[in-house]
């Protein structure tokens, strides 16, 4: 089978960002951007993807769509939300973190991400580091944040990571740093293609951890 073959293949499987399953509309604006920061705090704890983003669509049905919304939102509110999502073992360390991280948003950033990429000249290890600064966000989160935003952040892309180049070998296809990237830099759609992989290093996995 050709390598555009199993490409096509993957993407067929698994042709959905995680964003787009947690129903952000993800765009270079800051209310977009802050819900996929959100996202990859839910999605940066041993919980299931699913629930991740189930958790993060209730959030967002209940108004904590910007820093400012989720920084006003009660403590109790946030966790009532996280439930709904069945984000339950988590939930009450998530919503304080989740408050933190609003408010350290807004005091450093203005609570727009575009300001911390510019900070770090748009350069992928300069904003996972300052990721990595947010509470509920470590190593992991911020590598979340990048495959999912390396369409709209065009000076990430092509991001790789090893959780991809799982699923690269999974996929049958090179799983090599500088074959993976130069898959994802042909690709016009690299954080489709990336989540495609992440998904298919999880694929019959029995807990299907973004994360493990």
């Amino acid at each position: 089978m050709t390598r555009d073959r199993r490409v096509s293949e993957l993407l067929d499987r698994h042709g959905q960002t995680y964003a787009e399953e947690a129903g952000i509309r993800l765009a270079d604006r800051p209310g977009p951007l802050y819900e996929l920061h959100v996202l990859a705090t839910l999605l940066s704890a041993r919980i299931s993807a699913g629930i991740a983003t189930a958790a993060a669509r209730e959030l967002f049905a209940a108004g904590c769509r910007t820093p400012g919304a989720m920084r006003d939102a009660s403590w109790q509110e946030r966790v009532d939300a996280l439930g709904r999502g069945h984000y339950r073992r988590y939930d009450e360390r998530t919503s304080t973190m989740l408050g933190d991280a609003a408010v350290q948003l807004e005091d450093e950033y203005g609570g727009d991400l575009r300001r911390l990429r510019d900070e770090a000249d748009g350069d992928a290890g300069g904003i996972a580091r300052r990721l990595t600064r947010f509470p509920g966000i470590g190593p992991a989160g911020a590598s979340i944040f990048l495959r999912e935003v390396q369409e709209t952040w065009p000076s990430v892309a092509p991001y790789a990571d090893g959780k991809m180049a799982d699923g690269a070998r999974k996929a049958g296809l090179p799983a090599g740093r500088d074959a993976l990237t130069g898959l994802l830099a042909r690709d016009p759609h690299p954080a489709v293609l990336a989540a495609a992989l992440v998904r298919e290093s999880l694929r019959r996995d029995t807990l299907s951890l973004l994360t493990r």
